[in-house]
């Protein structure tokens, strides 16, 4: 296992400060730029462009190892406009080959449907503020204000604004027919029946990112997280024998899942670590469990991220450890001191267990 930074559209500089911080490898998303796109528009890629981005990432001595693939609205839209979703499936699957083009191995992407729901901050320590779901507190016309919106983190962000919830696909949930069970299950088929045969044509590997967060029985505002369950990743997985197609496991979200995570995680993460379908981890915390939880720093969580760490180790994962959702301070408004800190809490914990090592480049 190794670290692996997490990074949106990128400039020279935060490259350099990456590899100033001792990152060797990096996950990129560029969602809402032009720089790896066709002419005519941002959803389908040029491969000779995104070849050429790969390179300049390269050329500050980075690796890059996974890159988003943005699926937009494809899984509503599957549920309301069958055959503008196939067209949709098309751009997707030659993306999908475009990147195997451009020397790129591995895709993540997310199944949201709306945004990523959160409630407001709570105070965190030294005046730091981490972002929380507590369902009881919800309140369905706060949802723009306290929401994930696509990448990024919430409030006071460029990215929470309406430009970047339609871009990513994404809508306010009251804003959304309502998603059944049966619905969910058939957008994520639909879309998998359509991407996962040219991964494996192309020899990509699809990293999926489950439900954030999980919503309770019955769904919020009528929309049903369906993958946000162990449960629910044991059926996503089932959807395709194909070993392209795997998971971005986030370990903060599937923490969500459960009333206590501390006690339920360490087992969990062995479990699917021993399929070999996890293709890169977010390596985040929270404090409390299932519809009452916040995001705080990696060392203040109800999961021992040493024994997550020996977890992955017995399962066989040998993958990146991609920090992800520190908190939010006024002192540090980029979060790049706070990421500074989480990534070097990861390589030491990695270390401590004795499991670092750099993969060949």
């Amino acid at each position: 296992m190794y670290i692996s930074e997490q990074l949106l559209n990128p400039d020279e500089r935060r490259l350099r400060l990456s590899a100033q911080l001792g990152v060797e490898h990096v996950v990129l998303d560029n969602r809402g730029t032009e720089m790896v796109s066709a002419a005519g528009g941002v959803n389908a890629w040029d491969s000779a462009r995104l070849k050429a981005y790969r390179q300049w990432v390269e050329g500050f001595d980075l690796k890059l190892d996974v890159f988003a693939l943005d699926v937009g609205s494809i899984l509503l839209d599957s549920l309301l406009d069958l055959e503008g979703a196939r067209r949709q499936r098309d751009v997707l699957a030659q993306n999908i080959k475009k990147a195997a083009d451009a020397g790129i191995t591995c895709l993540k992407y997310n199944v949201q449907m709306v945004g990523i729901t959160r409630t407001g901050m709570k105070p965190g320590r030294g005046g730091a503020r981490n972002s929380s779901f507590v369902h009881a507190e919800y309140r369905p016309e706060e949802d723009r204000k306290h929401s994930y919106w696509g990448v990024g983190y919430p409030t006071d962000q460029a990215e929470g604004g309406t430009d970047t919830a339609m871009l990513c696909g994404q809508k306010v949930a009251r804003e959304v027919p309502p998603v059944t069970e049966k619905a969910g299950w058939d957008a994520i088929e639909f879309l998998i029946e359509g991407l996962v045969p040219a991964a494996d044509n192309a020899g990509v590997r699809l990293a999926c990112h489950p439900h954030d967060p999980a919503y309770p029985v019955g769904g919020l505002n009528g929309v049903e997280h369906v993958v946000g369950s162990a449960d629910g990743l044991r059926k996503f997985l089932s959807l395709s024998s194909s070993r392209n197609h795997g998971l971005n496991f986030c370990q903060g979200t599937v923490a969500e899942m459960f009333r206590d995570p501390g006690a339920a995680m360490i087992p969990v993460i062995e479990e699917f670590a021993a399929t070999g379908r996890i293709f890169m981890v977010h390596f985040r915390n929270i404090r409390g469990g299932y519809l009452d939880f916040q995001e705080v720093f990696p060392d203040e969580g109800d999961v021992d991220m040493f024994q997550a760490i020996k977890a992955y180790q017995r399962g066989g994962y040998a993958g990146p450890l991609c920090p992800d959702h520190v908190p939010i301070s006024a002192l540090d408004e980029k979060r790049e001191r706070f990421m500074a800190f989480a990534l070097g809490y990861t390589r030491g914990l990695l270390q401590a267990a004795g499991v670092w090592h750099t993969p060949a480049r």
